[in-house]
């Protein structure tokens, strides 16, 4: 399945008092880019989800954002440091002594004291947290390659109705090719027979003349050349699935190296308009080529 680079994918999971949410979208690249915005709670997942992507897209620039809510009551616990208490007490039994001064403390007032009663963030289950992140997306993932399908195949049948187009114009500059000698021919004659008036032409010197115009003019490698590029991609797109991007953006590049040298060549102004008219095709399809994974 041909695939564009373009794409966009949501998904929303809820499990328990988690709740995962996910949305990504992707623009052409040159190669695989993500940009990941998620909690920092999840940042130690960010090697898994570019292994995940990876298995999804080849190409792109993707971005993906990822929302997390923990709605449960035991997010954090309390602690108690014994320890850190009876050295309190230890202290105020101290001071006690040395100033003579009633020891008044009670137990509200020493929980107050600093680090004695503390609250603490639970460690997460890191396998619970992946097995939601991870369905979550894998949801955005799979719609995400949807909508990238979708696209692509409207890309592809695009194309391909421009390659027939284009197909038609070369063939009719393959065609116009010997009218153009014939032609050239027709009106040498003409001129030699107004310069010389009775006397008699030279059939072989205006034969040596044509030859020469005919192989200053012939384009005959040129549209076999892209004949076979216009067919090479249209195979390509029939018979290959997966990264055909790059492939397809290197035969447009020839198509249009052939249509320039058709143009440059081109003495006659119908083919240079169909010329022209084929590179204004090529240019678009490598418009599209470009997004093409």
């Amino acid at each position: 399945m041909i695939r564009s680079m373009t794409g966009f994918g949501r998904c929303e999971i809820t499990e328990g008092d988690r709740k995962f949410t996910v949305e990504m979208k992707g623009v052409n690249h040159r190669y695989l880019d993500a940009n990941i915005r998620m909690p920092k709670k999840l940042n130690f997942f960010d090697s898994a989800i570019r292994s995940l992507l990876k298995k999804y897209a080849q190409r792109g620039k993707v971005d993906i954002f990822i929302t997390y809510e923990d709605m449960s009551e035991n997010q954090v616990s309390l602690k108690y440091n014994e320890p850190l208490a009876k050295e309190y007490l230890t202290y105020f039994k101290q001071m006690e002594e040395s100033f003579g001064l009633e020891n008044d403390i009670r137990v509200s007032a020493l929980s107050r004291c600093p680090e004695v009663l503390t609250m603490e963030e639970q460690a997460p289950d890191e396998e619970a947290l992946w097995n939601g992140l991870k369905e979550a997306l894998e949801g955005a993932l799979e719609q995400f390659v949807e909508t990238r399908e979708a696209e692509g195949e409207n890309l592809k049948n695009d194309i391909l109705s421009k390659l027939e187009g284009m197909l038609e114009k070369v063939s009719y500059i393959e065609n116009r090719s010997p009218e153009i000698v014939a032609e050239y021919r027709e009106k040498l004659e003409e001129k030699v027979k107004e310069l010389l008036a009775d006397t008699q032409m030279d059939e072989g010197r205006i034969a040596a003349e044509v030859v020469i115009f005919a192989d200053k003019i012939c384009t005959d490698e040129e549209v076999v050349r892209l004949k076979s590029h216009i067919s090479h991609m249209r195979e390509t797109f029939l018979s290959e699935e997966g990264g055909i991007g790059r492939k397809l953006d290197f035969i447009a590049q020839e198509m249009n190296r052939e249509a320039n040298t058709i143009l440059s060549k081109a003495n006659d102004i119908e083919v240079s308009n169909c010329a022209i008219d084929l590179k204004t095709e090529i240019e678009k399809i490598r418009e599209q080529v470009q997004n093409i994974e």
